[in-house]
């Protein structure tokens, strides 16, 4: 099936992005014989359909960033993968797929170094925008803590659509996968992230956000839970 033929509102709604049918494609062809990939395929394009048949219309579509790769409506793709090749697939593959997505941006700045005060200064002003951007389009609910040189930036939201969506869906499950590669986000540019909990197993998701060589990572060793999620004592 092409994508056009997919019947969503694309008055509200954005379709996965390129990179991310091109990841469901090519896990679908390490899966199954090719006489029977389009057909899988297919499957997965009309679940991601049915997931936005009554999907909220107030996320801003193509002009909300949030939207692009590996953003709400990949990580909605990406569901709808794993509900339909479930017996195939695992958490591990949808980290690994969703990393695929999110992660390029981050890999290209290994240049940054976040243990230096300039690139601390420029990470918070990035996230200064992202709560600008938040507060615009209402998808996350973010808090940014004022600016201290001396202490971890800290940011956190209180509200997140695809933790949403996949209580709505019964598929929290998924969402360790979907979460655990901004610890490695972090990690591209000299920085860590010590996260507590997330909107999904809790009623935040915390940023604390320093450099790799902080002593603070001394007393905050992370860990994987039961569940799968990368988390900090």
């Amino acid at each position: 099936m092409k994508d056009k033929e997919l019947h969503i509102d694309r008055r509200y709604h954005v379709l996965y992005t390129k990179a991310c049918k091109k990841e469901i494609r090519r896990k679908i062809a390490l899966h199954y014989p090719t006489e029977e990939r389009e057909a899988v395929w297919e499957r997965v394009q009309l679940k991601y359909a049915d997931f936005l048949k009554n999907y909220r219309t107030d996320l801003g579509g193509k002009k909300n960033f949030h939207n692009g790769r590996g953003g709400n409506y990949d990580c909605i793709a990406l569901m709808s993968y794993y509900v339909i090749c479930r017996e195939v697939t695992d958490l591990l593959e949808i980290e690994e797929m969703e990393g695929n997505l999110f992660l390029p941006a981050f890999r290209k700045l290994k240049f940054v170094d976040c243990n230096k005060p300039f690139f601390k200064r420029l990470m918070y002003m990035a996230f200064k925008n992202a709560k600008r951007q938040c507060d615009k389009w209402g998808d996350f609910k973010m808090n940014l803590a004022p600016y201290d040189k001396n202490a971890p930036i800290y940011y956190e939201f209180t509200e997140c659509p695809v933790a949403r969506f996949a209580k709505e869906h019964n598929l929290l499950e998924v969402m360790p996968a979907l979460c655990n590669p901004d610890f490695e986000g972090m990690e591209c540019i000299h920085a860590r992230l010590v996260r507590t909990t997330t909107c999904a197993n809790g009623e935040r998701c915390d940023y604390t956000i320093l450099g790799d060589r902080d002593e603070y990572l001394k007393e905050h060793k992370e860990y994987r839970d039961e569940a799968g999620y990368r988390r900090n004592v």
